[in-house]
């Protein structure tokens, strides 16, 4: 099969022309030949060399001139050029192999047929020439095209071997059966399905789960970002309890999993609950950290699961404990400290808030005081309110969403509504201190809560001169 029409960037010729001149074979490989066959773009383009890589990207990014920015890894044998939006990664052919306790493999130089050997999936261990003798000719070894067609996702060489050289690749499996689909040749009406992983190699995923220890927490979370950012994150939380590897990938979920009875009474599977908040939101939502924040939404409910003979199972201020519980997870996952975090936390503390405003009647304070504690990040908020309704009663739900439709509409009425989500009180603790006299301390909170309360319960404007004169009035 030669793919020339598929390598209609000029860069193709440019490196198969460079390589010519150095007297080297050249192919470009992995997920930008998988994707063609899969018709996704692709900007990250690898190719393989026998010989040196680095010398390779070096006469290439000198061809290409200053507008390319070389980046040379000599412990690993790689280089990388940056040319405008493109970037492309140059290594010499190699055989790699392993020690059982070590994350690292040992490198040698090897043949093109070594190098497919090495990769992790059939799927991604295919190459396409860019010599001139034999430019857009494809070397599929391990069957690779056979494989995408039929959606499946297996190891070119035994998988035990495979998973247990490199463990990561037992989650990149999984990552990949996530967020592949395969478009049906029905050109008039064209369908989607989801790639599956091989049965002999999803045993084999099983059998190695414990390998994952070797693997750091970076490595892990780059596959899990990938996995939240899919179109169904669920897929890909569901292989990776199946498989066995959700205790060493996200061990806080695994309370999530289970139902328990009393009485006759269960409660719903809050592992399964969860996953499908997650595609609820990605349904509506590329925001990845939304997606976080429905994944961990109710990490707190087995912390806080109670049975009442008369109220059933209750998990009373699960999302207060859940917020409370983010920066904890995040610091053990190794996740972003950050702003990130902060956001994930506020919206886990706040997801039940849509539903109590609603309880209540809708009332223009219970609006205002929402919008104030959400801030900016209301609208995602409601987001995930709506998709918490997993319910399998089509009346709880329509109740539900009708709800939110009211409170969404009263939203909408609150006239204050902008100035609410950028919510600084109006009245300054320095300002306090200034003009009653007031020492540094508890009392300053207190005087300010007065005015925050009067301003959400409508006694007020969101005004200084109006928040001052109340303030005189009820310190």
């Amino acid at each position: 099969m030669n793919l020339t029409e598929d390598l209609k960037n000029p860069i193709f010729k440019t490196i198969g022309e460079i390589s010519d001149s150095l007297g080297k074979d050249v192919y470009a490989v992995g997920g930008f030949v998988r994707d063609i066959f899969l018709q996704r773009p692709s900007k990250d383009l690898d190719f393989v060399t026998v010989g040196s890589g680095i010398e390779l990207a070096e006469a290439v990014a000198h061809h290409l001139g200053p507008k390319a920015h070389l980046s040379v890894f000599p412990n690993y044998g790689t280089a990388q050029v940056k040319f405008r939006d493109l970037e492309l990664e140059f290594v010499g052919a190699r055989k790699e192999s392993y020690n059982r306790d070590s994350r690292n493999p040992i490198v040698e130089d090897g043949t093109l047929e070594d190098d497919m050997r090495r990769r992790d999936f059939t799927i991604n261990a295919m190459a396409i020439s860019l010599n001139e003798k034999s430019f857009g000719e494809l070397i599929d070894p391990f069957n690779g095209l056979i494989d995408l067609h039929s959606g499946v996702i297996k190891t070119p060489l035994d998988p035990d071997i495979t998973f247990s050289d490199d463990p990561l690749r037992m989650l990149r499996a999984i990552r990949f059966a996530t967020q592949l689909y395969k478009k049906s040749d029905d050109s008039e009406n064209p369908s989607y399905s989801a790639f599956r992983i091989d049965n002999d190699t999803f045993s084999a995923i099983k059998r190695n789960a414990q390998r994952m220890e070797i693997i750091t927490r970076e490595r892990i979370n780059d596959e899990l970002s990938k996995i939240m950012r899919a179109p169904k994150p669920s897929v890909g939380w569901r292989l990776l309890d199946m498989a066995g590897l959700l205790p060493y990938v996200f061990p806080s979920l695994i309370p999530l999993k289970g139902v328990e009875m009393k009485e006759g009474k269960g409660h719903k599977d809050n592992f399964y609950h969860t996953i499908q908040v997650v595609d609820n939101v990605a349904s509506r939502s590329d925001n990845e950290w939304l997606r976080w924040a429905a994944l961990l939404h109710d990490i707190a409910k087995p912390t806080t699961k109670r049975y009442d003979p008369k109220l059933g199972w209750t998990f009373h201020n699960h999302n207060f404990i859940g917020e409370k519980m983010i920066p904890r997870i995040f610091r053990t996952m190794k996740l972003p400290l950050n702003e990130k975090m902060k956001y994930v936390a506020k919206l886990v503390g706040l997801h039940m808030r849509p539903q109590s405003v609603g309880d209540q009647g809708v009332t223009d304070s219970a609006v205002r005081r929402m919008i104030t504690d959400a801030g900016n990040d209301v609208e995602d908020l409601m987001i995930l309110a709506e998709s918490d309704i997993t319910s399998k009663q089509p009346d709880k739900v329509r109740r539900q969403l009708e709800g939110f439709k009211k409170l969404r509409e009263r939203m909408q009425y609150v006239h204050d509504a902008d100035e609410l989500r950028n919510w600084k009180n109006p009245v300054d603790g320095n300002e306090i201190m200034e003009r009653l006299g007031v020492a540094p301390g508890p009392e300053i909170a207190r005087l300010k809560d007065i005015v925050k309360e009067a301003i959400i319960e409508g006694e007020i404007p969101y005004d200084h001169d109006a928040a001052w004169e109340y303030l005189i009035n009820h310190k």
